[in-house]
């Protein structure tokens, strides 16, 4: 009897010994030498609304934007009180540019995405120069005497005024922002550095909207009223309106945690021109047919008018053209 229990007790702690191995093995293979966790290439994280990540050090910061409705667009009230809002001088076509805010209608974003926090900066758009040995080839038009002007002489490193490396990239044609976001996926060729397994890309106009509007329905997120320093224009009571870019941090972030949605540089989206909303997607994508020769841009930029920056104002530039108001803002897809 003594014999048959102390064979039991050996049995019990040889189990014992082999589940506490079995255990560390495990540890082993999930833990890095480090104590940080190996990251898993096909895994899908769900990041919580407002949480930002880098997916590298020259990547530009991302916000995750929450899955949500909202009404894009202008109704005839918001129209009548910008029309008010107007300078007497402006002309009948920027009037009748308000037509194109129509009809006002519901989309639906199915799922969470992420937008960059600021417009590319230069400093970031340097770092894919470096790199790649980008060349832009084509003129940029530049405000000069608050005049614009086509010159071949100007670029994202000549944009006619001082920048630092934190104002953002301006000159930059919707054909540059598609090769800078080629460089930012081919960078994450390598799944275990992509937040989330997504791909960057340029946002859809109704996504730039619902992430302007953070959800609110007024002008602009802080109100219907311009107000004093909440943005760089040509009026807004920043010490760089109507003169040049700001750093891209000069100004306090929406409820969505993004800073410059409106005002200090357009921003290219991703679809094609319509004189309006009609036939639009509902989904939230990148409206893809239309008048593709033109390319939608979103948010206004230093030397407009504040009637300009408002959430639902849309405009178009040409795909292979560039200005020293004109960047980019990327965005990201995630699980």
């Amino acid at each position: 009897m003594i014999e048959k229990d102390r064979f039991d007790s050996q049995s019990a702690d040889r189990r014992k010994s082999t589940l506490l191995m079995f255990i560390l093995l495990i540890a082993v293979l999930i833990f890095a030498p480090g104590g940080e966790a190996v990251a898993d290439p096909e895994a899908k994280t769900v990041m919580p609304a407002g949480q930002t990540f880098r997916d590298c050090p020259d990547c530009p910061e991302m916000v995750v934007i929450p899955a949500g409705s909202i009404a894009i667009g202008s109704s005839d009230a918001d129209t009548e009180r910008d029309l008010e809002s107007m300078p007497q001088d402006e002309t009948a076509i920027d009037k009748q540019s308000l037509v194109m805010e129509h009809p006002q209608h519901s989309v639906t974003i199915g799922r969470s995405f992420a937008l960059a926090k600021f417009l590319v900066t230069r400093g970031e758009f340097a770092a894919f120069v470096r790199e790649t040995g980008y060349s832009i080839n084509s003129k940029c038009t530049v405000l000069v005497d608050h005049r614009y002007q086509e010159r071949a002489e100007a670029g994202w490193q000549n944009s006619g005024f001082s920048q630092t490396d934190r104002d953002p990239v301006v000159c930059i044609s919707w054909q540059d922002a598609k090769a800078y976001v080629a460089w930012l996926n081919g960078k994450l060729r390598d799944r275990s550095l992509m937040a989330g397994n997504g791909s960057y890309r340029l946002p859809s106009e109704a996504e730039w909207e619902y992430a302007a509007r953070a959800g609110t329905q007024t002008a602009r997120w802080w109100g219907d009223s311009i107000g004093s320093g909440n943005a760089n224009c040509d009026g807004c009571g920043s010490r760089w309106d109507r003169k040049q870019t700001s750093p891209v941090d000069s100004f306090r972030a929406n409820p969505f945690g993004l800073h410059d949605m409106l005002g200090n540089a357009w921003e290219w989206m991703e679809d094609c021109w319509n004189e309006s909303y009609a036939g639009a997607p509902a989904d939230g994508s990148a409206w893809m047919a239309g008048n593709c020769e033109r390319r939608v841009m979103r948010g206004g930029g230093f030397a407009n008018r504040p009637w300009v920056l408002r959430s639902a104002h849309r405009s178009k530039f040409a795909p292979n053209r560039s200005s020293n108001y004109i960047g980019l803002r990327v965005a990201k897809m995630l699980p």
